[in-house]
């Protein structure tokens, strides 16, 4: 039986990092997982869990919470009209295919491994956040043919390996190939639950050390986790939206992006280190 002080620390710290995640999800329009992720490793390492499978329970537990939180946005960017779904099929079954190998390859990868990989990706996207603009184009519809198969399962790999949603990744491909901002947010959020769900799943069958696994531990998904996340950012979103409104939103983006990087760059430092 876990000790019952560890389990009280495990749920106060994950109470705290939902938090933060949903009003952050709400507040920028960034999926939970780019917070997630780093929040679970340094909330597992300090609690004693620091073994060479850490950050696949980290990517996992991250991917399962986007499962639910993924369909809740897709219905409710439906409503709106906003989802894409010719891109969205098209791109879904290579995206899945991506994060199907994601899985296999996030399973046979050392934790300071996936760290690195978390730390030089996270490097771009925060960089991205930081100093691009939804302006900037690179082509004026979404690649097609050989392109698209190409494409869409490097976005699920990378996505798996980074423990995220559709919306890193998603959003400034399809905003840079002339997809308007909001029906990129909207179909992007499909594109997490393509990510997410077979991933999860795949998780579910991975064995972890007990080194790396905080307790009630299912395969690489932690349950307490994924329960306690899931409750804290559907609870915490609408006030990121309505500190949104009342802000600079493109201001306080560019400001995550900043944070973004140092966090990536402490991520690559522990890589290095462990």
């Amino acid at each position: 039986m876990p000790d019952p002080i560890l389990i009280l620390e495990l749920f106060a710290f994950l109470v705290v990092i939902g938090g933060v995640a949903g009003v952050l999800a709400g507040l920028l329009g960034v999926g939970g997982g780019i917070v997630l992720v780093p929040s679970f490793f340094y909330s597992f390492t300090l609690m004693g869990y620091d073994g060479p499978e850490l950050m696949q329970v980290c990517l996992a537990t991250s991917l399962a919470t986007i499962c639910v939180t993924s369909i809740r946005s897709v219905l409710s960017h439906n409503r709106k009209g906003a989802v894409d779904w010719t891109i969205l099929k098209q791109w879904a079954p290579g995206i899945v295919i991506g994060a199907l190998i994601g899985v296999l390859a996030a399973a046979g990868l050392r934790s300071s491994t996936l760290q690195a990989i978390f730390g030089f990706v996270g490097l771009f996207i925060g960089a991205y956040m930081a100093f691009g603009s939804n302006a900037w184009r690179v082509a004026q519809e979404m690649p097609k043919g050989g392109r698209q198969y190409i494409y869409s399962p490097v976005v699920g790999l990378l996505s798996v390996l980074m423990g995220i949603g559709g919306g890193s990744f998603g959003v400034p491909f399809m905003t840079l190939h002339n997809v308007a901002i909001h029906r990129a947010v909207a179909t992007a959020a499909g594109f997490g639950l393509a990510i997410a769900l077979p991933s999860a799943l795949g998780f579910l069958l991975v064995e972890i050390g007990p080194e790396s696994s905080p307790p009630f531990t299912l395969g690489a998904v932690n349950i307490p986790a994924f329960l306690v996340i899931i409750v804290m950012t559907l609870l915490t979103a609408p006030l990121g939206v309505k500190i949104a409104h009342a802000t600079d939103a493109s201001r306080l983006k560019r400001f995550f992006g900043g944070f973004l990087i140092l966090v990536a760059l402490n991520m690559l430092r522990k890589a290095v280190m462990g």
